[in-house]
């Protein structure tokens, strides 16, 4: 019994896929829709629901930082944003980024603390996003590129497995390419060839979609499609069901 039971949402999902797998193409407000044959997906955002209010609240709770008389405001949002740059690019690994954010503070945070803070602003992929990514894999050949650190990356592959039960996110895309993984992130113009070398794509065949416009326009300099996402839309709205 507990096989049968086991297998059932294996079964539901292949029936949706069987059943919807023919009903879906780009609607014309992406460029050059009807040539389209690849889509490149941003994650945070556009997969995943994302709130980085979250994790800025939970940061003013670690309480007074140390005494810096030299640091204006903006050299230590300079500095932040360079220490998450490097986590981003792997420059630097999870003990060193949380040893620095240690270190700002009067009483220190423990690693647990600062792991739970940073993943905060992570947010769950809605169901209707997954089963979208599964009926379009029958029409495009579909990829993921995200800016990402190895700290995220834990927290979301989790639960990712546990919400869909794939062991990985290369079960659902062709390719998933996470900037601290490759070494590269956006809007950096080199990731995105990088992608296309790697998956033999042609970036007029090709789309990606970001909730970044600076991504977007990066993207779009080496002769690729793009679209920004807007706070508001869904990716599901981009697709329109055909008979």
């Amino acid at each position: 019994m507990c096989k049968i039971i086991e297998i059932i949402p294996f079964l539901q999902k292949l029936f949706y896929y069987q059943h919807f797998r023919h009903m879906l193409r780009l609607t014309s407000v992406i460029p050059n829709h009807s040539a389209i044959k690849n889509i490149i997906f941003d994650f945070g955002g556009v997969i995943c629901g994302l709130d980085i209010s979250k994790t800025e609240q939970k940061f003013r709770e670690f309480g007074p930082s140390r005494p810096a008389a030299s640091d204006s405001a903006v050299s230590q949002s300079q500095r932040f944003q360079t220490l998450v740059e490097d986590l981003e690019t792997g420059a630097i690994s999870p003990e060193k980024f949380r040893q620095e954010i240690r270190d700002n503070y009067v009483i220190p945070p423990s690693d647990d603390t600062i792991d739970e803070t940073w993943n905060a602003m992570l947010l769950n992929i809605p169901e209707k996003r997954i089963r979208l990514l599964e009926n379009l894999r029958s029409h495009f050949r579909i990829f993921l590129l995200s800016n990402s650190n190895q700290i995220h990356y834990k927290k979301y592959l989790r639960d990712f497995q546990l919400q869909t039960g794939y062991s990985d996110f290369n079960d659902l895309f062709e390719k998933a390419y996470f900037s601290f993984q490759v070494g590269l992130k956006k809007p950096g113009k080199e990731i995105f060839e990088f992608v296309l070398s790697k998956s033999g794509l042609y970036p007029s065949e090709s789309i990606f979609i970001d909730d970044t416009p600076e991504n977007v326009e990066a993207a779009m300099s080496i002769g690729l499609n793009g679209f920004y996402l807007h706070t508001g839309t869904e990716i599901n709205d981009l697709f329109i069901e055909t008979n």
